[in-house]
């Protein structure tokens, strides 16, 4: 496993930094109509990858907010984008660009051999499988639609077709600062097959503490942290040096 990534998240709607609370696009707060300026505050601070969501993407199906997204890879930060991926031009496009790795969702539901192809052909270092769950289901469509596939069942497969690196998002944990499920990353892939960026509810600078100690003799690599540092919980600073 490699070392331990603390994740900082930037999800863009309008062209702005938002968070949604458990992924209702009716419930947003906006915290800055600079997110390529946030950016820069995160690698200030020392982070060494960025987490972005084009959350119009993720409801259009298209890529909407790409340029931002192609304006923060520029800084030098490495950047993970999901949102609005459907196809193979928009792998290429994201990746050609300077993006590091692109989550593919909904699209890894619905057409996972499609998927597999993408993994083959840009390597499977470049290609992150995001599983969002409702009750263990995996969701799609920006989280609007619950798939019949239990999220443990999409990431066995793509673990057999070589997947390396998997997000795993609990629904009804997002954006509640509520605590990660950690018992339900812990789960989701066997160690030494693949690495689980642990997603949702990071509320508190012990959540992350607990996460990282998850992380030992587990495949968690990593966590995403959004509105706690939005709302000052705690400083990246300190969520990267815990």
């Amino acid at each position: 496993m490699g070392n331990f990534q603390i994740y900082p998240a930037i999800d863009l709607r309008g062209g702005k930094c938002v968070r949604l609370f458990q992924g209702d696009y009716g419930q947003e707060t906006v915290y800055g109509d600079s997110p390529v300026n946030m950016a820069k505050q995160f690698e200030g601070a020392g982070a060494e990858w960025l987490h972005m969501v084009d959350l119009d993407g993720a409801k259009e199906g298209r890529r909407i907010n790409a340029q931002v997204v192609i304006e923060a890879a520029k800084l030098g930060i490495k950047v993970q984008v999901g949102g609005g991926i459907r196809t193979r031009e928009d792998v290429r496009y994201y990746l050609e660009n300077g993006v590091s790795r692109v989550i593919i969702g909904s699209l890894a539901i619905r057409e996972p051999e499609l998927v597999v192809s993408f993994i083959e052909e840009f390597g499977a270092d470049h290609i992150v499988i995001g599983i969002d769950a409702k009750n263990g289901m995996a969701a799609t469509e920006g989280w609007t639609e619950t798939s019949v596939k239990p999220a443990a069942e999409v990431a066995r497969f793509f673990v057999s077709k070589g997947a390396k690196h998997f997000i795993y998002t609990d629904i009804a944990t997002d954006g509640t600062l509520a605590g990660p499920n950690i018992e339900a990353n812990k789960q989701l892939v066997d160690v030494g097959t693949a690495e689980v960026i642990v997603s949702g509810g990071i509320g508190t600078i012990e959540d992350v503490q607990n996460v990282k100690a998850a992380a030992e003799g587990s495949a968690i690599a990593g966590v995403i942290i959004g509105k706690a540092l939005y709302e000052k919980r705690f400083t990246l600073e300190e969520a990267l040096t815990c």
